[in-house]
């Protein structure tokens, strides 16, 4: 018995959707949510794709963990929990290519990508449609650079620790960035609301 789940790293509760696949064939719920907190505790807070392999003669599972997609893994990569969902509009943070180089790396063996730069060129694209800028620009930019070849050095050496001083820089930048956002939201909303009341009268 094959059961395919995305589950909650470390975290994962019983839930209808389990309980009915298991329960017909007697196989413990509870033994099989250990077994899966078990081997995602090292993914806490992302979701992560798990494959269940369960002999139901003789009740033994097997927990196989892939590792998480990649909007997950730069979610965690730049301390957020959801993407952006309006992109152009709103970032939600600001990586380096270091940290990118370091999701490219883990990913790279589940990635149809050539090589490290490829993956690389991936994981960016993954920032566009979450909002996510890349050493201060925004992803589509970053993307072309990577492919251009100006971060080749840190690709070579694999570079996935960001300097303290980089990444002191970078969150300065987001943190005016996401002020200038949060006042033209604010702006949107009191317009909005401002319409509304005017309709209303």
């Amino acid at each position: 018995m094959n059961i395919k789940l995305l589950a909650e790293g470390g975290e994962m509760k019983p839930g209808p959707a389990l309980s009915q696949k298991l329960g017909p064939a007697g196989i413990p719920i509870n033994e099989v949510i250990q077994k899966v907190n078990e081997a995602t505790k090292n993914f806490k807070g992302m979701k992560v794709p798990v494959e269940l392999e369960i002999d139901v003669g003789t009740k033994e599972i097997s927990v196989k963990v892939f590792s998480p997609p990649v909007s997950e893994l730069i979610k965690k990569e730049i301390n957020v929990t959801k993407g952006s969902g309006q992109q152009l509009k709103v970032k939600i943070g600001n990586a380096s290519i270091e940290q990118i180089i370091s999701i490219a790396k883990t990913k790279l063996p589940n990635l149809l990508c050539k090589d490290l730069k490829s993956a690389v060129s991936t994981v960016a694209g993954s920032c566009v449609s979450l909002g996510v800028l890349i050493e201060n620009k925004p992803a589509v930019e970053a993307v072309q650079e990577i492919n251009e070849g100006k971060y080749d050095k840190e690709i070579k050496a694999e570079k996935t620790e960001t300097p303290e001083e980089k990444k002191k820089g970078l969150e300065e930048y987001f943190a005016k960035l996401k002020a200038q956002q949060d006042k033209l939201i604010k702006q949107e909303q009191d317009a909005q609301a401002a319409k509304e009341a005017t309709e209303k009268k």
